[in-house]
């Protein structure tokens, strides 16, 4: 019976050895993913590729989702207290504050080849001549306009393809009434006014900062963008983005400048809407300049898998994974991969050939780790223009001296 009983504790420790040795390897081939990306059909598309991934692999990726209002938050928590995860999703304008904080692993050419990525999308992936992230999907904002509120000249000088500033200010006059809105302004709203103003900025041949990291606000140029901006809002509905677009859906703004995701909201809500898309006015006969946004996947440089994590950001982010996830998430853009840019699932939908038309005259905003408060100090600049407290030229000068102290 003691015999017995030894060969079963034997047998008892064998099993439970086994059991250690399996969880270890289990724990070895597991990598943690947060992403922003939290709607039912986008944990889906997300969840579909991490499966093919894991199986491929014979590993496991653990899914969180953030938000978009605390999610950054959340990640410098998480750094701050060592338990970040493997593998990050980052928005194309917080990277710098990242990459210059040493916390995101080294890339180089022999990783992944970057020569393959649209070029506006590669700037936000360096620092200090370093790559430290992986463009994963870019998109940009195009003109809308409602067809039912324009007369038949404005409509000719639109679809003509060279539409001015100057021509929107005057359709937006003619289309503004008790009923109706000309124009759609973003007014006080976090992290979406800026990128209405920049796109502005670029259109009319002004700078944020030249190459040398040195502000370049309070320029003729940018005073004079906006003037137009503030121009156009008297003609308009000023209010969030969220709110411009919700009336535009309802026919009630007859020019507003968005994304790809009011497609979506159009098809959805109001598929009758007698409404085109084009790209964004200019302010001379040049073409007008569109604000592009990315999201790039980066490793922890701390991670314990930094292989495995690598090896996820690049099937990620090739470029036949990405299109199954735009096709998917409409609102995601294209792959930042631009050889699928003309991939057959956009040369089928004439709106969305005009983003990626749009994509070839866009820009991303500086590289910069304070990029987000020189962001909230533009902002804050247009408010007070908007709302008739400083001229242009007063509130850009304000801005200027402000964001110099800042990063001085």
């Amino acid at each position: 019976m003691n015999r017995y009983f030894q060969y079963l504790g034997m047998i008892l420790l064998i099993f439970l050895n086994s059991c250690d040795k399996k969880d270890e390897s289990v724990s070895d081939k597991t990598i943690k993913f947060w992403h922003f990306w939290s709607e039912p059909n986008q944990k889906g598309i997300i969840k579909s590729l991490v499966e093919e991934f894991e199986k491929e692999n014979n590993c496991k990726v653990e899914l969180s989702e953030l938000s978009w209002n605390d999610g950054k938050t959340k990640l410098f928590a998480a750094f701050n207290a060592g338990n970040a995860p493997d593998v990050i999703e980052l928005g194309s304008d917080w990277v710098a504050q990242f990459s210059s904080a040493g916390v995101l692993s080294e890339w180089t050419n022999q990783d992944i080849h970057f020569d393959k990525f649209v070029d506006f999308s590669i700037e936000p992936t360096i620092w200090n001549n370093k790559y430290y992230c992986v463009p994963w999907v870019v998109d940009t904002r195009v003109l809308f306009y409602n067809k039912s509120l324009i007369n038949e000249n404005g409509l000719k000088k639109i679809e003509s393809g060279n539409i001015s500033y100057d021509d929107v200010v005057e359709l937006a006059r003619l289309a503004n009434n008790n009923n109706t809105y000309g124009w759609g302004a973003n007014g006080s709203d976090r992290h979406r006014l800026y990128k209405k103003i920049v796109s502005m900025f670029w259109s009319f041949g002004g700078k944020i900062l030249d190459s040398a990291g040195i502000p370049q606000l309070n320029s003729s140029a940018n005073a004079a963008a906006l003037d137009k901006y503030a121009e156009l809002s008297r003609y308009g509905l000023i209010e969030t983005q969220r709110q411009i677009d919700a009336s535009f859906v309802e026919g009630r703004v007859a020019l507003w400048v968005s994304g790809g995701w009011l497609l979506e909201k159009i098809k959805n809500e109001n598929p009758k809407l007698n409404f085109a898309v084009t790209m964004v006015p200019s302010s001379t006969n040049s073409r007008g300049i569109s604000f592009a946004g990315g999201e790039y996947l980066a490793v922890n440089s701390k991670s314990k898998n930094a292989e495995l994590a690598k090896k996820f950001v690049k099937y990620m982010t090739d470029g036949k994974n990405s299109l199954r996830f735009c096709k998917e998430v409409i609102e995601a853009g294209f792959p930042a991969d631009k050889s699928f840019f003309n991939d057959e699932f956009y040369q089928s939908q004439p709106n969305r050939l005009v983003f990626a038309k749009q994509l070839e005259s866009a820009k991303m905003t500086p590289v910069h780790p304070k990029w987000l408060d020189i962001e909230a100090i533009i902002e804050d600049a247009a408010v007070t223009v908007l709302f008739g407290k400083l001229s242009p030229q007063e509130a850009l000068n304000q801005a200027q001296s402000k964001i110099k102290e800042l990063i001085k």
